[in-house]
């Protein structure tokens, strides 16, 4: 189990550098950082441009190998280069993950649960109302954009609002400026803010895992060691609960590894429309400004939450399916 692991790990390793320097040589071909002085007025000389892009490390007049050196260079010793507007881009990284986690993993964590339950128990209630109110409402979901779900919130939040004369329901930023109170009310606050943007992401979550749960689970609703299960003298709920959602699961670990990064792509558009300042906001902006140093930060961090959860579906699999454990 631990050599398995090791290896998996080890291997996610080099994805992820595979990924970063990849992230780098794509976005300084395709972006164009000199473009973003033109237009200034008064207009910057040719010469004093080539100055703060070299500075920068994105003179495009420079060779490219030499330029990725000289950032894998820096990268290696903890400095992660400029913005574009000078800012170091390592703070502003630092600033923004802890926005774009506290969304993405509250938001991940309520659909997966969410689903998986909901997808198991209309499989149990196959084409009976609840499966098929449940189907319904998750095609509906599947269907709508995620921008679209997020706009949809935020007017009836405000519809709320206007109807109750109060401010109950917050959907701009992640916080109110200048809360007082204490620990609980600043938590109260922060919750208030969170509750919108992560049922937007949930929704999509939910109503994606559900159906291939419930796919999942029908397929092991007629297996032969269910039915020795419950010729053993257990119910039907243990042996439901014991042996046939856990034997579901180990498909379903594989298919939260690789839907993940659907989840961060959503969120990218969630931060942008509820005015969350993370990582999705900070890479649309980035890509307006043509900002390499800034998309391959925000690349490396996409990349980072994609490996990470397939070395986490690894874990569950390896939980789940004793094969894994022995052959390992």
């Amino acid at each position: 189990m631990a050599a398995f692991l090791a290896k998996r790990l080890g291997y996610y390793a080099v994805l992820l550098l595979a990924a970063v320097c990849l992230s780098y040589l794509l976005a300084s071909l395709a972006l164009d950082p000199r473009s973003y002085y033109a237009g200034r007025q008064p207009p910057l000389s040719p010469a004093a441009i080539d100055t703060h892009l070299t500075a920068l490390g994105m003179n495009d007049r420079e060779p490219l190998f030499s330029r990725f050196l000289d950032w894998g260079g820096r990268v290696l010793r903890g400095d992660l280069g400029r913005t574009i507007d000078g800012l170091s881009v390592g703070e502003e990284f630092g600033r923004r993950i802890g926005v774009s986690l506290r969304l993405l993993l509250t938001g991940t964590i309520l659909g997966t649960v969410v689903g998986v339950l909901l997808g198991a128990w209309t499989a149990v209630k196959q084409y009976r109302l609840p499966d098929r109110v449940a189907t319904l409402v998750s095609f509906v979901l599947l269907s709508t954009p995620v921008f679209l779900l997020a706009v949809l919130l935020k007017t009836g939040a405000i519809w709320f609002n206007q109807k109750t004369g109060t401010e109950v329901i917050q959907f701009t930023g992640e916080k109110s400026p200048g809360v007082d109170g204490g620990f609980f009310a600043v938590l109260k606050d922060r919750a208030v803010h969170l509750l919108l943007p992560t049922i937007s992401i949930a929704l999509g979550a939910v109503a994606s895992y559900s159906r291939y749960q419930r796919s999942t689970m029908l397929d092991v609703l007629g297996s032969d060691y269910l039915r020795t299960a419950q010729s053993t003298g257990i119910s039907r709920r243990a042996a439901l609960l014991k042996h046939g959602l856990r034997t579901a699961l180990i498909p379903m670990s594989t298919y939260f590894s690789y839907g993940f990064l659907a989840l961060f792509t959503g969120a990218t558009f969630t931060e942008t429309i509820f005015g969350w300042h993370g990582m999705g906001e900070w890479f649309v902006n980035s890509i307006g400004k043509n900002d390499i140093n800034s998309v391959v930060a925000v690349n490396a961090f996409a990349a980072g939450l994609v490996l990470l959860s397939g070395f986490l579906a690894d874990l569950l699999n390896a939980a789940l399916d004793p094969r894994v454990r022995h052959t390992a």
